[in-house]
């Protein structure tokens, strides 16, 4: 009878796949997957290829995966707990994709006895982030944040940054609808800030769209605009399609919000062909809908109709009321536009009946506002009254407050019309309150881009008086170098006079003193010499007119993107490295900072010729490890300057550091034409015994002074072909007391 199952299930997997390749064509890794599952015997490796398979329809097509994940239920029902959570929890989450928001909840409570069979901490966090997203849907915020932040010290235990950043994202969307805005946006802030130190930037991609969210319900949409733009970015970065899909239908929102319908009719078409091209049937019928809203808002309304017809077909099948509440919304406005009042109501109506079975208050709040409004066309003011007042009701306790303003105005007009004088001004009162606070928002999109317009010609302004500045500082330092010489002279003078009149038991404790002086000095004097040539490198005037060209050159091409993208950057760079090389030692986080702004720069610059990647172990960030500033930077110029790296296929550049023995190790590795190649050039040789000089003084300095044995060498990366160069610098581990304490 198993067997017969089994047999059956298979049987269903291959007129799936047959019919639905039809009209889509099998990527590779779709295909093997289908030959391995065929010629496989062991019914388990049979159950991993179908899940793997479930897996990529995922992130490829959804319909696909909605299609199969009662198949892969079924045959998990033999095997151990192990696979049947997997199946389970993987059904779980397709009926969220597709919207299934019954189904959804209903399969996570199911998963919920498998806490006390599977005690693993990643079966745990899974379930536990779902039971809080259920919790939070039931308003139980106290319930939610529980699982929440379990989930949080699982993923600190486990050193999970990603399931961290994604922890922090769902207590700050609690926090948000509970209309706590101050806890919402801190849990968000350390969501992005554990994103940051993972190379998996779809991570960094949601956590930016979390921020953007709750922008967005604060009523700050040029803010959730921006935020939701860097995700986007982000997003492109990974190329998950899903992840652009609801990017820019959220972006097209926002921009309906500050009513730019044809940015936001852009950007619902964009979603609307990512949808399409994974085969995302809910992400199309919402992008369908929220084109049948811009439509509606400019007077196209069997336009508007039809595509809201053609989204409540998909809908209706995938179950996703509220979806079907959002269209039918929609469909009620249309007709109210149209005065059909009868067909207004009754979409309405629909819309209340979706929305309340999936309890989504806020939504509700929505439609009592869109049906008070037609009665109010109706002049039926009593109804009005009570639907508008039920709105106001719902939002002080639900959902975002900015909203209930707009009702206040609806108010306000219909005790205008029944004559109320007092009311009328009350409740227009409250609503241009609102009005005036919200003015800013309003023209905060031209100020943005006279802003931007004014910040760029101000980086070249800074540019170039921080060039003056840094000019002007090295003439200080000489004219206090001499000042502080002729002082000392003169000290000198008067002690040697002094020391003449002294007896000779005096005389031995005089010359011990200035010896010790003298020492004093000259110590202090090769430091601000290493200090001044250590700036002077960094201040590369080739850099700095490199880099000058090139934005010019993204100014010509009229590229404002790259070019603002480049100033930021540079700019940036200009102050790290203003306010860190005169310290004696610098965080390593800003040491890494300097270096990943170079790379890009010089990455940028010579149009991603090469590839550099920088690596810590997280024990120096944990321990808030120190670093003498822009030690290693000479020897990221060379690489790309002199080992000519633009000019070498796939060439890159490998930095790292470590903790090994308490001394900081840091390796830099790159496949250049190395030493032997650069020896042509006079001035390359010339600039490289001069990195590894001051280099080497540095550290002697410090061994000295933490009686420690750190070096430096320099070897061939490739010591049979002798190209590429491999330098490994090995310092006292000094750490931040302050922080550490």
């Amino acid at each position: 009878m198993i067997i017969a199952n089994k047999l059956k299930i298979f049987l269903t997997l291959l007129v799936l796949i047959g019919s639905s390749t039809l009209s889509f064509s099998q990527s590779q890794e779709e295909s093997d997957l289908i030959r391995a599952y065929k010629d496989t015997i062991s019914q388990r490796q049979k159950f991993d290829f179908l899940l793997n398979l479930g897996k990529l329809y995922k992130n490829t097509n959804i319909e696909k995966a909605d299609s199969i994940r009662h198949l892969i239920v079924k045959a998990s029902r033999v095997f151990n707990d192990s696979v049947r959570f997997e199946a389970l929890y993987f059904d779980a989450e397709v009926a969220n994709i597709t919207g299934n928001q019954g189904e959804y909840f209903k399969r996570i409570l199911e998963c919920q006895p498998f806490l006390n069979k599977l005690p693993s901490s990643n079966v745990v966090y899974r379930i536990y982030s779902h039971l809080g997203v259920y919790h939070s849907h039931q308003q139980e915020h106290e319930t939610a944040r529980f699982y929440f932040n379990s989930c949080i010290k699982s993923a600190r235990k486990s050193n999970r940054k990603n399931e961290l950043s994604q922890s922090y994202n769902l207590l700050a969307l609690d926090f948000m609808s509970s209309n706590n805005k101050d806890s919402s946006l801190f849990f968000v802030d350390k969501a992005i800030s554990s994103a940051r130190r993972l190379r998996d930037k779809s991570v960094l991609s949601k956590a930016f769209n979390t921020q953007a969210k709750i922008y967005n319900f604060f009523g700050q949409i040029e803010l959730s605009v921006a935020k939701n733009l860097i995700a986007l970015q982000l997003a492109e970065g990974t190329k998950s399609t899903p992840l652009l899909s609801r990017y820019t239908r959220e972006i097209g929102q926002d921009q309906q919000l500050i009513l730019n319908l044809n940015d936001a009719q852009y950007y619902f078409r964009r979603s609307l062909n990512y949808a399409r091209r994974i085969n995302d049937k809910r992400q199309v019928a919402l992008a369908l809908t929220n084109l049948a809203s811009v439509q509606l808002g400019k007077g196209e309304y069997t336009k508007a109709v039809g595509n809201a017809n053609e989204a409540l077909k998909y809908l209706e099948k995938l179950n996703d009321n509220n979806g079907l509440g959002q269209t039918y919304n929609i469909l009620g406005q249309v007709y109210k536009q149209q005065e059909n009042y009868t067909k207004a109501a009754s979409n309405l109506n629909q819309a209340l009946v979706y929305y309340e079975s999936t309890g989504n208050r806020e939504e509700i709040a929505g439609v009592y506002h869109n049906v008070g409004t037609v009665f109010k066309e109706q002049k039926k003011y009593k109804n009005a009254l009570n639907y508008l007042n039920r709105s106001i009701e719902i939002r002080e306790n639900f959902g975002a407050k900015n909203q209930i303003y707009f009702t206040y105005r609806i108010i306000a007009d219909v005790y205008k019309e029944i004559n109320n004088q007092s009311k009328s001004l009350e409740y227009l009162e409250l609503y241009l309150d609102y009005v005036d606070s919200n003015t800013i928002l309003q023209s905060a999109t031209k100020i943005a881009e006279l802003s931007e317009s004014y910040r760029s010609e101000q980086r070249e302004r800074l540019i170039s008086a921080q060039a003056d500045s840094i000019a002007k500082q090295q003439q200080e330092r000489v004219i206090t170098s001499t000042k502080l010489e002729n002082s000392q002279l003169r000290l000198n003078f008067q002690m040697y006079i002094i020391g003449a009149f002294l007896i000779i038991v005096l005389l031995a404790g005089v010359i011990f003193f200035y010896r010790w002086q003298q020492t004093k000095i000259k110590q202090e004097h090769i430091e601000v010499e290493m200090s001044q040539t250590l700036l002077r490198t960094q201040m590369n005037p080739h850099f700095v007119f490199n880099a000058m060209s090139v934005i010019q050159s993204y100014i010509f091409d009229n590229d404002t993107v790259n070019s603002s993208k480049f100033l930021v950057n540079f700019s940036r760079l200009m102050r790290l490295i203003l306010e860190n090389s005169p310290k004696k030692y610098i965080p390593i986080e800003t040491e890494i900072e300097i270096l990943e702004k170079y790379l890009g720069m010089q990455k940028l610059r010579f149009q991603d010729r090469f590839n550099f990647e920088i690596v810590t172990e997280d024990i120096l960030l944990e321990e808030h490890a120190n670093i003498p500033p822009m030690i290693t930077q000479p020897f990221i110029e060379n690489a790309i300057e002199h080992g000519q790296l633009h000019t070498i296929k796939d060439g890159f550049i490998h930095v790292s550091f470590k903790k090994v023995n308490d001394m900081l190790v840091i390796s830099i590795v790159d496949n250049g034409v190395g030493r032997k190649g650069s020896k042509n050039n006079s001035k390359s040789s010339e600039h490289k015994s001069m990195a590894i000089d001051i280099t080497s003084q540095r550290i002697e300095h410090l061994n000295k002074k933490h009686n420690t044995d750190g070096s430096l060498v320099v070897e061939d990366y490739n010591k049979e072909l002798q190209n590429g160069t491999n330098v490994l610098i090995s310092l006292p581990y000094t750490v931040n007391r302050a922080i550490t304490n």
